[in-house]
């Protein structure tokens, strides 16, 4: 008797401990189903191309707008074409429309080259040489730089943006052009068609972007001679993108700087926030704060008709419709990318 009852009293004694020890299994099983519901409850790949899919039919046959025509090869760019890619931060695309249907990348190209000045001299010069303030007045304002300490303010605006193409380190113009190059490519994983008609409409008629590169090289803010940085930076804008490559572009940067389908890193990680922060402010021209407001996002537009928004740690949507509104963005483009952030709730601001 005595043997049974000093077999039970240990166990007795114990039931507290077993008691916690199943309550606490249970709070960790029931934190498990909470986090394996909340990734089950990611977006699905139906829902995404089922929005993808409203996206496009929504605004399809939408006629507003009109392509840029103070140069001369975009007015006659084929104004329906219109097509979305959506790339994930894994790899994973999703398409509707025209979406190898290829226009020169323009000022959506100044992003890749800003990163470029990061990875080669530090966030801080960029911040320090260039800026990281939206101006206030036009892109190609040159009153913006008298206003604002003399300084082009951001690399967004055409002033930041050719010097942020004077700085990358080069012995030359073939070997600067060359990195700029390869480095668009790195970020689209291949190799983009350049649109030699864009860049001689524009290289001849790029006296204001000439003004510009002087007046910074007055104020010693130049890193290499500014007819040669304007050249080059033209060059620059006359790389021709699909939205399949604006999408791609963009998800390596959602991806923390690493391209999702190459694997390979385009970018330091702790730059990917200061440069979508720039994004964020500055990459819609005079739009940049209604569009922020209404998405949340960073993005960046071209007068060539190319969109790209950026919902860090999870995709990029690339958009491309030459027919821009009154501030020189794509119609089609913000209307179709704005109702995709809104229906998949993408909106980083809102998480």
């Amino acid at each position: 008797m005595r043997n049974t009852v000093s077999m039970r009293a240990p166990l007795l004694g114990r039931l507290p401990i077993v008691f916690a020890f199943l309550l606490t299994f249970v709070f960790l099983s029931n934190v498990y189903a909470k986090d394996t519901s909340a990734s089950a409850a990611a977006i699905s790949d139906a829902k995404i191309q089922s929005v993808l899919m409203e996206a496009y039919e929504k605004y399809k046959n939408d006629d507003s707008g009109k392509n840029a025509d103070y140069i001369k090869e975009l007015a006659i760019v084929d104004p329906k074409i219109f097509g979305i890619s959506i790339v994930t931060a894994d790899g994973k695309v999703y398409e509707v429309g025209d979406t190898e249907a290829a226009v020169s990348i323009q000022s959506i190209s100044k992003v890749f080259t800003a990163a470029l000045v990061m990875q080669e001299k530090g966030a801080k010069f960029l911040q320090e040489k260039i800026g990281a303030n939206a101006t206030g007045l036009a892109f190609n304002s040159v009153i913006a730089i008298e206003l604002h300490g003399r300084t082009a303010s951001n690399p967004f605006v055409n002033a930041g943006a050719i010097q942020s193409t004077s700085w990358i380190k080069a012995k030359n113009s073939k070997e600067r052009w060359n990195k700029i190059y390869a480095n668009m490519n790195d970020y689209a994983g291949r190799k983009l068609s350049f649109n030699e008609k864009v860049y001689i409409s524009e290289v001849n008629d790029n006296k204001s972007n000439q003004a510009i590169a002087k007046l910074l090289d007055a104020n010693n803010l130049m890193g290499s001679d500014p007819l040669e940085a304007t050249t080059v930076y033209t060059k620059q804008c006359s790389v021709n993108v699909a939205a399949h490559d604006l999408g791609m572009m963009g998800a390596a940067l959602a991806n923390h700087g690493v391209n999702p389908v190459t694997g390979k890193r385009v970018l330091n990680r702790e730059y990917v926030p200061k440069l979508l922060a720039v994004m964020a402010t500055a990459g819609l021209y005079d739009n940049a704060g209604d569009w922020l407001y209404v998405t949340g996002t960073p993005a960046k537009s071209g007068v060539g008709g190319g969109i790209l928004a950026v919902v860090p740690g999870k995709l990029a949507i690339g958009v491309v419709s030459p027919p821009l509104d009154k501030y020189g963005n794509s119609v089609r483009g913000q209307k179709a990318a704005i109702y995709i952030i809104e229906k998949l709730g993408l909106n980083p601001l809102a998480q």
